[in-house]
């Protein structure tokens, strides 16, 4: 099938599919606690880079994330929107240091990253496919609905 928010042959929607692919490369739960917290400062720090490159810029590039994630999971896309609004939200409020501060996030963030998958024993899923650096955030935000219920 040409969506992937449907099954595929196996049954298997195309986001668990990514999900489960992405979770054999986390399971410390060291890592997955970092991974929590680097995620989305990760994601703040490309949001304020891009921003301080040009706003235009940074809406366009999660314009296109929500297309990505819409092809998975109409719950994870309205829920990557509200995280984007907030993310813009805290970019404003970093004025005039948005390039640096972004940064120095950005750096710290994928130190973290990489602290955690030297504990893990295993390379970060991204190594293998590109793709995997937005399903990142969806991975935090999956561990987070199954503690709340919510379907995606």
């Amino acid at each position: 099938m040409t969506t992937t928010t449907h099954s595929h042959i196996d049954g298997t929607r195309r986001v668990d599919q990514l999900l489960a692919h992405y979770e054999e490369s986390h399971r410390n739960p060291k890592n997955e606690l970092i991974h929590f917290i680097a995620i989305p400062l990760i994601m703040l720090s490309l949001v304020g880079m891009m921003f301080a490159l040009h706003p235009y810029v940074a809406y366009a590039f999660i314009a296109a994330s929500m297309v990505y994630y819409l092809r998975l999971s109409l719950v994870f896309m309205v829920t990557m929107i509200l995280w984007s609004l907030l993310s813009i939200a805290l970019v404003f409020a970093m004025g005039s240091i948005v390039l640096e501060l972004s940064i120095a996030i950005f750096v710290g963030a994928w130190i973290l990253q990489f602290i955690g998958h030297k504990l893990e024993g295993k390379k970060p899923s991204f190594f293998e496919d590109l793709q995997y650096l937005w399903v990142g955030p969806l991975f935090v935000l999956s561990k987070l609905f199954v503690r709340l219920g919510i379907r995606w």
